[in-house]
């Protein structure tokens, strides 16, 4: 390893910024040049002057962001950036996320973004990337979140759909309109029709044009008639489920998929009638292995639950340090205060 002058990356209060490309990744206030992850809200922001984003997540960012000025990166892809070597990597996360590896005079650093190590046979798989210093989320930083296999939580969903048809019910099913919600499509057994928010067909569209496969979808308009389509099962993103929108929807039972239904509590609190425990981010078997695959020797947390995560790392013999982050606002990125309870 080079010797270096100042660290590769550091943690200002407008985001992650490395000093020798004078760039940020995922910044939350308006800078010159973003290195972005993924498409989500809390890590693609409006008012950068440039954006950098992998090829596959481009489309939905310029769909959300509007007008932008932006490059697109295949993954493994090199960029010199300044003084900085670039790559994205994939994330597992959603269509398009990446982990972004920053080399500088040697020094390896990757920041995660948003991760999942298990392939949901949706988004690109995870990929380990080695260095030796890691930014990591942990969303789901605590030994109660651990997922069961997808195909297990898939047969729950439409066993349910299936249950509420012959009971001439609609299946109201909350997910978030970008990866969540095409995660559950490309797991349904098409039963009936699968009806749709405006929010979810948009991305439905958009990912579509990409070659992602998804089974046929209805989008809801005013003149869609519920009486034509009974039984049939509705995603929306959570919001939705008890406005206005949904009430045409009925008899109806409704569900929610998020990791954060493995907390009773939580159901509860949803009035939710099922909750499908699945989750775009790593549980915490997935976090450990994915900061030991690394290789990594200091490791920094960023938003979940970061003093408890840092502390268990640091006691098994990582160099492990909590770093402020604005991320979390968007998905399932905030974490309540049950779980810690």
């Amino acid at each position: 390893m080079g010797l270096m002058t100042e660290p590769v990356l550091t943690f200002t209060d407008r985001g992650i910024y490395c000093p020798a490309g004078d760039f940020f990744i995922d910044p939350w206030r308006p800078v010159d040049r973003a290195l972005i992850t993924h498409g989500h809200a809390d890590h693609a922001r409006p008012g950068h002057t440039h954006y950098l984003a992998t090829d596959a997540a481009l489309p939905v960012m310029r769909h959300r962001l509007g007008e932008i000025t932006a490059q697109g990166i295949a993954y493994g892809e090199t960029r010199q950036i300044g003084g900085a070597q670039v790559s994205f990597h994939p994330a597992g996360h959603i269509p398009g996320s990446a982990q972004i590896r920053v080399e500088v005079a040697g020094e390896v650093w990757v920041v995660s973004g948003d991760y999942k190590t298990t392939p949901d046979g949706l988004c690109e798989p995870f990929e380990p990337v080695r260095c030796h210093s890691f930014i990591s989320e942990c969303t789901f930083g605590l030994p109660v979140f651990k997922w069961h296999d997808q195909r297990s939580v898939a047969s729950e969903i439409n066993a349910w759909w299936a249950a509420n048809r012959a009971a001439g019910r609609f299946s109201l099913l909350g997910a978030y309109s970008l990866g969540k919600a095409q995660r559950l499509l490309s797991l349904l057994e098409p039963q009936g029709p699968i009806l749709t928010h405006g929010a979810v067909e948009a991305t439905n569209a958009i990912l579509r044009d990409q070659g992602y496969t998804l089974p046929d979808t209805t989008h809801v308009t005013p003149a869609l008639n519920p009486k034509e389509v009974p039984g049939a099962l509705v995603i929306a993103p959570p919001s939705a489920l008890g406005s206005q929108w949904a009430r045409r929807f009925r008899p109806a039972s409704t569900g929610f998929a998020s990791g954060w239904m493995r907390l009773r509590g939580i159901r509860r609190r949803r009035a939710m009638d099922r909750g499908f425990v699945i989750s775009d981010h790593a549980d915490w078997d997935g976090l450990h292995a994915a900061i030991r695959d690394t290789g990594a020797e200091n490791i920094y947390v960023t938003h979940g639950y970061t003093d408890i995560f840092a502390r268990w790392l640091n006691e098994r013999g990582w160099n492990a340090q909590v770093v402020p982050t604005e991320f979390g606002g968007e998905e399932e990125d905030s974490a309540p205060a049950e779980a810690a309870e």
